[in-house]
Parts: structure tokens; sequence; C-alpha cells
């Protein structure tokens, strides 16, 4: 060691050689600042687009596993469905009316104006999907008996394969195999077994309630918007059975339909054959007792000149009787008027005018058919054929408001008077009873009998009336409900979408992919990448160094591989950029050096502290490797083992540790006899200064004063000196050492440490005024850019190596 040579590596000016062994990355160093690097940071919590895009990048075989995974499951799933097939039937639905009923002047009409009423509409719609339509149409199919309804997957016997290619577009539609059609035409409809369900017969019910519930799932009932007709889809992944089954509900809702109606008339016929048979009861007994009141009365003669007082009572009697029944009948005019419909049909029944005018409309209405069947609906004459059409339909239906308003007024006016003249009646009829009880009560008697014998007879005959008139209703009945479009068989399917539902399952599984990436780097409290160095500990990122498992062995010089210690880095040895300079490892620890040497402005710090939170995170093998680069400039670099806890130099290098620095501390050494314990290692040219025995107090030597005097002294006569003590968050061995050198490197674990425990030893450092330079982020995975990087400035070396000797 001569002093020549001293100030050339104090100088740090390296020379060609040395220039190209510095390596391009230098050009991209910051310029140093008056304190040292100057970093702009953000705020911690702050993400930026680039680092969504890293988050993914990091776990992008995850978000292609689960998106691949996803809309692989859910394409067989829609593959292996079933074709849907789907079959529309429409129906009309008019107004609820009876023309027969307007044959008899004075009959009582009840009408239901369809018209009028919109829940009669909504009211069938529900009937069409009720379960006791449906259950008449099981039954009338026989389809708990039929395999194309229960078994629909037996018609589709293409494999997932074919569905896939399918539903690309790639797959030839196929033709319905003779057995489909076999098994479809076995669907016929029976009207005679699809009659209703007894309400009692609870066992029928039970049994076919699960094919009624299939059928529900299957159809759909709507109207169709601004008409009168409703629309049945039934849906089935058989063609042949969705238009069967649409069609037999369409025949099973008319059917119905008319049995109701003819229903309702023969339970009036039951009801006035009932009510004669009691009428005619009541009058042989009435009679009966009549013949035996004058007898027993000796009632001979009721003439009138013998008794004017019982012949006026008769009379008011008898008056009153017609009063009674002109009152109930007047009532039950107006009562029935009253009904919807009713009055319109009793109007209509009355008024010629409307007659005539249904006529004129009947006349152009044919006129106007004819004209169709050469001519279409926008010929001239046809749309004025039309224009009168409307004009008469708007006449006739002012003409039976009118007609129906002034019905009303006559029959209630006819009723108020009725009801008055009776009341009236009763009362002189009152009067006039309670003066002739005393004088003839026989006589009176017996014709009160002979009166209500009279009145049950006129009952009897209206009674007689009506149910003929109700048989001809009967016979008249109409149907008011009609099939209009009956469903042909489908062509084509029209579900499932598989294409769709696969497109969804591939965009949801490409955002739930991302969106699990972005939580699990969320979740990720690990120091990763120079930008989390920057953001968490607010200190810049001097270098990354790699973790290259190919790469390794060919760095370390051939005494070093027998060592037996740990690297720090994944491998058994420490010095790994010692004999490859064109190694990413190599060029890392070069661009650490230059950034450490630029840390200071004016000179490079003399003294470095290489220090961690925690063990395991490679500080033992950045000091080695940092010193070993620095050793390369021709500078005099000294390595103290600094870590009386563990330490390793000694076993690393294969040095004598009978002394070292613990021995220094802990005796009166002057400087000339500290320096002859620094030992140097032959192959690298490192100095090292070892542990030494380890002591019981360590941290007691380390922040003595003894220890500020020998970092002096061997400033005096080293270019550099690199400290490696143990980690600062476990021991303060660390951080009194941080207080006496000229800077600090952090060494952190890539996607190992903890952001919380390294701010917490950043900030251990910074209490007791250490200077901390930066961090090194050690052991990290290389990226795509990295491995570019890589092979770009191995081209660059392998050019130069004819250019200028490399320096080891």
């Amino acid at each position: 060691m001569n002093d020549n040579s001293e100030a050339k590596q104090l100088d740090l000016i390296p020379g060609p050689a040395q220039a190209h062994d510095l390596g391009a990355r230098e050009l991209f160093m910051p310029p140093p600042q008056a304190g040292g690097y100057s970093m702009d940071f953000g705020p911690e919590g702050e993400m930026h687009l680039r680092d969504y895009w890293r988050s993914v990048r990091n776990h992008l075989w995850l978000i292609l596993g689960i998106t691949a995974l996803t809309t692989v499951l859910v394409a067989v799933y829609v593959a292996r469905k079933p074709d849907i097939y789907e079959a529309r039937v429409r129906i009309q639905v008019d107004s609820d009316s009876n023309p027969a009923l307007g044959a008899f002047k004075g009959s009582q009409v009840i009408v239901n104006n369809t018209w009028e009423d919109p829940t009669y509409l909504n009211t069938q719609i529900q009937i069409l999907s009720s379960a006791s339509l449906l259950s008449r149409v099981v039954k009338a199919l026989d389809l708990e008996h039929n395999q194309s309804f229960l078994n629909p997957g037996e018609v589709q016997r293409r494999s997932t394969w074919q569905s896939l290619l399918h539903m690309v577009g790639l797959g030839r539609r196929e033709q319905p195999s003779d057995k489909t059609r076999a098994t479809g035409g076995r669907l016929t409809y029976t009207p005679a077994n699809g009659t209703a369900t007894a309400t009692d017969n609870l066992d029928e019910v039970n049994r076919i309630s699960p094919y009624v519930g299939s059928l529900q799932g299957m159809i759909a009932v709507q109207q169709v918007k601004d008409t009168r007709l409703i629309e049945v889809v039934f849906t089935h992944p058989d063609p042949q059975v969705s238009a069967k089954v649409a069609n037999t509900v369409a025949d099973v809702f008319v059917l119905t339909n008319l049995e109701k109606k003819t229903a309702t008339n023969a339970t009036t016929g039951d009801f006035l054959t009932k009510r004669i048979a009691e009428l005619q009861s009541e009058i042989r007994t009435g009679e009966e007792k009549l013949i035996n009141y004058a007898k027993s009365n000796q009632i001979l003669s009721l003439d009138a000149s013998q008794n004017t007082v019982v012949d006026r009572l008769t009379g008011l009697n008898r008056q009153l009787l017609e009063a009674e029944n002109i009152r109930k009948s007047a009532e039950a005019e107006y009562r029935s008027a009253l009904s919807p419909g009713a009055a319109l049909a009793l109007a209509e029944k009355d008024t010629a005018q409307v007659g005539g005018m249904a006529e004129k409309l009947a006349a152009l209405k044919q006129r106007r058919a004819e004209l169709l069947v050469e001519n279409t609906e926008e010929w001239p004459e046809v749309k004025e054929i039309e224009g009168q059409i409307a004009i008469l339909e708007k006449q006739g239906q002012d003409t039976q408001k009118h007609a129906t308003s002034t019905l009303l007024t006559n029959l209630e006016t006819r009723f108020r008077q009725a009801q008055a003249r009776e009341r009236s009646l009763r009362e002189a009829f009152d009067k006039q009873r309670s003066e002739t009880l005393t004088q003839n009560e026989a006589a009176v008697n017996y014709h009160i009998i002979q009166q209500e014998i009279e009145t049950n007879k006129e009952l009897l005959s209206g009674l007689l009336q009506r149910g003929k008139e109700n048989d001809v209703s009967a016979a008249g009945t109409q149907n008011n409900i009609h099939v209009i479009d009956y469903a042909p068989t489908p062509k084509g399917p029209v579900g499932p979408r598989r294409l769709q539902v696969v497109v969804v399952a591939l965009l949801l599984s490409v955002t739930f992919g991302v969106g699990l990436a972005l939580f699990l780097e969320y979740l990720d409290d690990t120091v990763d990448t120079p930008d989390d160095v920057e953001k968490t500990l607010r200190l810049p990122a001097l270098a990354v160094i790699p973790l290259v498992e190919s790469q390794l062995r060919r760095f370390i010089p051939g005494a070093l591989q027998r060592g037996k210690g740990s690297n720090g880095n994944g491998h058994s040895l420490a010095l790994l950029a010692s004999n490859d300079g064109r190694s990413n490892l190599s060029e890392s620890y070069r661009q650490l050096r230059t950034s450490v040497l630029l840390s200071k402005a004016g000179r490079a710090p003399k003294s470095l502290l290489v220090t961690s939170s925690l063990p395991g995170e490679g500080k033992t093998t950045t000091a080695i490797n940092m010193a070993f680069s620095m050793a390369q400039t021709e500078a005099k670099v000294l390595i103290v083992d600094a870590d009386m806890r563990r330490p390793r130099l000694h076993t690393i290098f294969e040095l004598s540790n009978k002394q070292g620095l613990s021995t220094i501390l802990s005796s009166e050494f002057s400087e000339a006899e500290s320096l002859n314990l620094v030992q140097q290692h032959e192959e690298t040219g490192l100095y090292i200064l070892t542990c030494g025995p380890m002591p019981p107090n360590p941290a007691e030597l380390l922040g003595s004063e003894q220890m500020r005097r020998l970092i002096a002294s061997l400033e005096d006569t080293f270019s550099h000196i690199i400290f490696d003590s143990p980690p600062v968050a476990s021991f303060t061995d660390g951080v009194l050492i941080g207080s006496m050198v000229d800077g600090v490197l952090l060494v952190v674990h890539s996607g190992k440490s903890s952001r919380e425990i390294a701010r917490r030893g950043k900030q251990v450092l910074l209490d007791v005024g250490a200077k901390v330079i930066g961090v090194v982020l050690n052991k990290a995975t290389l990226r795509s850019n990295d491995y570019y990087y890589q092979s770009y400035y191995g081209q660059y070396y392998k050019g130069a190596d004819t250019e200028a000797p490399h320096v080891s």
C-alpha cells in the first residue's frame, strides 16, 4: 500500500477501462443535489394507471386461468342445454252478448259489457295460465305418459362438441329424425279426455299437479297491445310438442268458455223448473184452504149488494195487489236495466232506428268486402265506404247512448210512480180493513186467500213464459272467444343464446379476474418494486438486485465456491458479481456502486453501513458485492463484520476469527495494532476486519468512543469502509453504527419485507441522526423489461471487450 495508490483510490476518477466497466446505467442516474439524490415522491396511497397495469401483469396467469376456466365451463354448460322451440297462438276475445235474448218483449237481459270492463280481458289472461285449464290440457294430451314431453333430451342427440361448433356457426343444421317425428306424432288432442277435474277428486289433482307446474313454467300469456287479442307463447325442446300444446291450450280455453255459458243457462233452467213446481203446489194448497175456510165459516154468498164494506175492502185489496205487482215488475225492470249492457239491449229492442242503421251498416260492410276482392284497402271507393261505416257506427253509438238514457229515466219514473201508488193504496187498505174487521172478517179472509191464489197463478204464468225464453236463449248461445291463428311447428330454435352467454361469461370472468388481482395486490403488504420503495419509505431505490437462478454459479470465484455460508440471495455463496461483467447481477451492483459514490455532493461517502430491518434480507451479500464492485475501481475497500450476534464474513472468505472488531473495542489497541488485525483476501483484493470473539455486550462496544476513534483511523487508511451489522428492527447495534458513519444503505427483500417493518427500520435510523442514502431492493423478480435490458447490455459489453480490457 503506497501513498500514490491510496491517492488514486481516493480520487475515484475511473480510467477508460473503468468508465467502460461502470456501465451504461450510470448515464441514467439522476444528478446529485446538495444533500444527495433528490426524489419527488407523491402521496403513498396515490394510484396511477401503470400501478393497475402492474398489478394485472403480476397476476396475469391467475386472470387468464380464471377467464379460461370460467369460459370453458360456461361454454360446456350452455352447449349441453337442449335447443328451445317457441310456438305462438293468437286468440280473439269479443264482447259477451246473446242476440237470442232480444226476441221477447219485456224480458230481463243481463249482459257482460267487456268493452267497458278492462278487468274482463285480464281475467281471461289469468284463466289461460290457470291450473284448472292446464290440467285439462294435461289430460287431453295425456302428457303424464308422453315421452316427448317428459324426456325432451332423448329427441336432441347432438353432442357437446357439435353444439360448440354450431354455437360459433361451424355446425350444420340438423333435421328432425324419424324417431323425433314419430315421437311428436303421438301427441294427439282428445277433447273427451280434457274434462274438468272434480273439486273433490284430490287424488287426481295431486297426480297431475307436477305436469301442470311444468306447463306453467313453459307458457307465457300476454295481450297484444291496443287490441283484444291474447297471444299464448309455449316453449319446449321438442318443436312438435310446443306447437301441439300451444294449440291445445287455445282449443281448451275456447271450449271452457262455451261450457261456462251453457252451464249458466242450464242453472237458470233448473231454477225456473223448481220455482214453477213450488208455485203449482202453493196454488193447490191455497184452493184447498179456500174451500175449507168457506165451509168452516159458513160463507154462502159474497154478493156486493149484500155487503158494500166488504166489497170496497175487496176492491182496495185487489188494487193493492195489482199495485204491488206493478211496483215489483217496475222495480225488477229498473234493477235489470241497471246491470251492465241490459239497458243497451232493451233500448236496441225498442228502437227501430237502430235496426235501420244496422241494415245500412251491414250493406256497407258487404259492399266493402266485395270491393276488397278486386281492390286493396287504399282504393278510393273502399276508403269512402270505410268513412261511411265509421259515421254510421258513430251515429249508432250516439243513438244507443240516448236510447239507453231515455229508457233508464222512463223505467225509474215508472218504478217511483208504482211505489207511490202502492204506498197510497196500502194506507187506504189498512184504514178500510180496520173498519171492516169486526163486520165481515170471514169474508175478508176468504177474499185474501182467493187473491193469493190468483197472484200465484199470475206468477206461475210469468215463470212459464221466462222458462220458454231461457230455452230459446240456450239454443242461441254464441261463443265470444275464437282462435285467430293456430301455431305451426317451429322451424328453428329460439334459445338458448349460447354465444351471447359465453361472451358475457368471458367479460365477467375477465372483470372478476382483474378485480381479484387488484384485491390481492391491495392485500399485499410487501415491498416489491422501486415504486413501492419510493412511495412507502420516501427514499430512492439505489439499485434493484435481481434473483437469476441460472447465472449465479458462474459469477463466483472458485475459491469462494467452497464456502458454506448462505449468500442471502437464494444460494449458498455470497459473492455473485466477481467474474462475469456482462451479467445482470454485475450490472446491478455497478449501478449500486455508482449511486453510492454520487450520493453526496463534493465527495463520496467513506464509511458506509449496510443493514436491513429483519434477518435474511441479504445485507451481508449486498455488502460483500458492493465492496467488490468498489474494489474494481482500484479503490482500497475494507469490509468490517460488525454483526457480533451472527458473524458471517470469516466463514464466507475462510479467514481466521480469533481476533477482530470485538478484540479492538474491548482493549486499548493502538492504530497500528488495529490495522494489523485487518486481513486481505487475495483473490478479490478486499480488506476484511472480522468480528472476532462474540462478546456478551455487543451494543456497549459498538456504541463506545473507541468505535468512533476506530472509524476515524480506518478512514485515513482506506478509501471506503463498509460495515455489516445486525438488523436494526431487532437490535440496536446497527442503529449505533449508523449514527457514526457517513451513510446507511437499507436492504429490503423484494416480495417479502413488510412495508410497516421497513418504515419502522428507516425511522429508527432517522431518530438517531443516521444519514440514510437509499434502499437496495434485493432478490427482485425479473420482468420482461429487465430481460430486454440484460440482452441489450450483454451485446454492449460483448462489443466493448474488443476495444478495452475488463478490470477485475
